[in-house]
């Protein structure tokens, strides 16, 4: 890709007849939006082991290519920031990252060191590193996990909100804090970030895709149909699925690495609206009624995708890389409650949420707790990526300078 009325949201359904098996028109190909690559890094080897995985990632990229797709982006995650940095001081732990900084903006790829906290009874000073590498470093990213199957993770979260809030006050526009997620039961190797790890052995990869058009072609269509919408989203978000799938197995048997699945999650970015998919299933703004049942569609849809899976596998709302999602969210047409509302049928939790700079620590480890109650109760991936801007009040309107963002309105919280 930032409390609770979830009873009722589980089983909610549309009691409407079903036409499927309509005709589909064509529509374009969706853009690879993530290819990613997962190293166990050795700082003695690294240059080699990059450079490895990238001859990889463009291999994948080169097929995808042929096949008549765009790729957007390609992408490293290492182990768990703690591995990594195993036996360095600060100073030096802060200087080796810098140069995967550095060769990540060279060789145009981007970069994430996994979680800085993986266990609850992790030692937090890694959250400490962390800080100080997302206020000074632009091309890093990272997570910290705060629920799995053992439980929520208390103490992560107060340390996440106070490394939110730390990355909000000293990185340029308060911008670090985009680069950063809290995490709740999710498994290894998502091609997304910021929320993407591993603790296995690595050289293996995964690819998600941008296809938030692809559901509103099919949206567009099936209107207010539930089942012929289900359907018909399975079909189309399938047939790319398993052109990737294809890809990954060719690429895997010609280099030794592990093709380990595909994120069918419709990601979207900027007009790529997902926001835009579901107003054209319930012909009304995002946020009004039906919207839950819109997501509980696009996940449903998802999870019957027959090809194997990785990540979160359901539905992305991130409110500012979205451009209808921005406009709404000026306009009052959903918050924080109902964002979690929806995350009971599917997986998407709070993403690129833009906060008032004086936001509380103690407040954002609410939130943080809110999003991992909700994962641990219903067993599902969520994640939370908050944005609170130094020198913003509700009200105010976002500036950042970033084509991926599209600015909106501050609101403050209850």
């Amino acid at each position: 890709m930032r409390r609770i009325v979830l009873l009722i949201a589980v089983a909610v359904s549309i009691p409407l007849a079903a036409q499927t098996g309509s005709a589909r028109p064509a529509s374009i190909n969706p853009k690879v939006r993530a290819i990613t690559a997962f190293v166990r890094m050795d700082r003695s080897t690294s240059d080699k082991q990059i450079a490895d995985a990238l001859a990889v990632l463009q291999k994948l990229k080169a097929e995808f290519v042929s096949s008549g797709y765009e790729v957007e982006t390609v992408r490293l995650t290492t182990q768990p920031l703690t591995e990594l940095v195993a036996g360095l001081s600060e100073d030096q732990a802060l200087a080796f990252l810098r140069q995967l900084d550095e060769r990540s903006a060279k060789d145009n790829f981007l970069l994430n060191v996994g979680p800085a906290m993986l266990h609850d009874s992790d030692d937090p000073a890694s959250m400490q590193l962390l800080e100080k590498a997302l206020s000074t470093l632009p091309h890093v990213s990272a997570s910290a996990i705060i629920g799995d199957e053992d439980g929520i993770h208390w103490r992560a979260i107060r340390r996440t909100a106070e490394l939110v809030r730390y990355v909000s006050e000293h990185s340029p526009e308060s911008k670090g804090t985009f680069n950063f997620a809290a995490s709740a039961m999710m498994k290894p190797l998502s091609p997304f970030f910021p929320g993407s790890y591993h603790t296995g052995p690595g050289r293996q990869f995964t690819i998600g895709f941008e296809s938030a058009n692809l559901v509103q072609d099919v949206f567009a269509s099936d209107k207010g149909n539930a089942e012929a919408a289900i359907h018909d989203l399975t079909a189309a978000l399938t047939k790319h699925a398993q052109v990737a799938e294809k890809i990954g197995k060719k690429v895997a048997a010609e280099t030794g690495w592990s093709y380990m699945g595909v994120d069918p999650t419709p990601a979207p970015l900027g007009d790529v609206s997902i926001g835009a998919a579901i107003e054209a299933f319930t012909g009304a703004r995002f946020g009004s009624s039906g919207t839950l049942t819109a997501a509980r569609i696009i996940t449903t849809a998802v999870k019957a995708v027959p090809v194997t899976q990785a990540g979160y596998a359901g539905l992305m709302v991130p409110v500012m890389e979205d451009k209808v999602l921005a406009q709404r969210w000026a306009e009052s047409t959903y918050n924080v409650d109902s964002l979690l509302a929806y995350s009971a049928v599917c997986a998407t939790g709070l993403d690129t949420v833009p906060l008032p700079g004086d936001i509380t620590i103690e407040q954002m480890a609410r939130i943080f707790g809110d999003v991992a109650s909700m994962a641990v109760k219903w067993n599902k991936p969520l994640s939370a990526r908050l944005q609170p801007i130094k020198g913003k009040k509700a009200g105010d309107q976002t500036d950042f300078r970033d084509p991926i963002l599209s600015n909106t309105t501050v609101h403050g919280l209850p």
